[in-house]
């Protein structure tokens, strides 16, 4: 009688007395051990979380003058260009700059020159950078016959008050400006 190999013992692992190859990953998992795979598995995933960081870290230096403009972010890199010795842009909020003072009046010395003075406080949480200043002058009818943006320098001369002004300082103004033509007889501070 013949017999014919059944398929499903052909599918079947070789008998104990028979070696049979392994694949490679099993081969080296076999011969470096399981301490040495498990080390191996911690240095990887602790490169991969350093590496993360890194980038985190990267990413945010790269774009601290964008983020610096947004109040939830400002603190985090205020925080870390300390440690790392960087510069962030000093805070702009003119709507947090509170007027506290103002005039403008005739110079009793020169008929056709005005005296302007302003008084104004930050009321951000952080230094922000001086503002521009513009005055507007307007007629009886609420016109404007002259208006003018004073920069920084412009007003701040050659007194050295740092480059921000901090949180809760105030600062004064003087001006000494030549009248418009017309006649003004009202005016107007904004913080640009």
């Amino acid at each position: 009688m013949v017999t014919v190999p059944d398929r499903r013992s052909a599918n079947r692992l070789p008998g104990p007395g028979i070696a049979r190859p392994s694949p490679s990953f099993v081969r080296r998992m076999r011969s470096g051990g399981a301490g040495e795979s498990r080390r191996q598995r911690h240095l990887l995933i602790a490169g991969v979380v350093a590496l993360s960081l890194l980038l985190v870290l990267q990413v945010l230096l790269a774009d601290r003058a964008r983020l610096a403009r947004d109040p939830g972010w400002r603190p985090l890199l205020t925080t870390l260009c300390g440690v790392l010795r960087c510069s962030l842009p000093a805070w702009r909020e003119p709507a947090a700059l509170t007027l506290l003072a103002r005039d403008v009046r005739p110079d009793p010395a020169a008929p056709t020159q005005l005296l302007v003075s302003a008084t104004f406080r930050n009321d951000a949480r952080w230094a922000q950078g001086w503002p521009n200043l513009r005055l507007t002058l307007s007629d009886i009818d609420g016109r404007p016959v002259g208006t003018r943006t004073f920069a920084p320098a412009d007003y701040l001369g050659d007194a050295d008050r740092g480059s921000t002004l901090a949180a809760g300082q105030s600062a004064e103004v003087r001006l000494v400006l030549r009248e418009p033509e017309g006649h003004a007889v009202s005016f107007a501070f904004d913080f640009i």
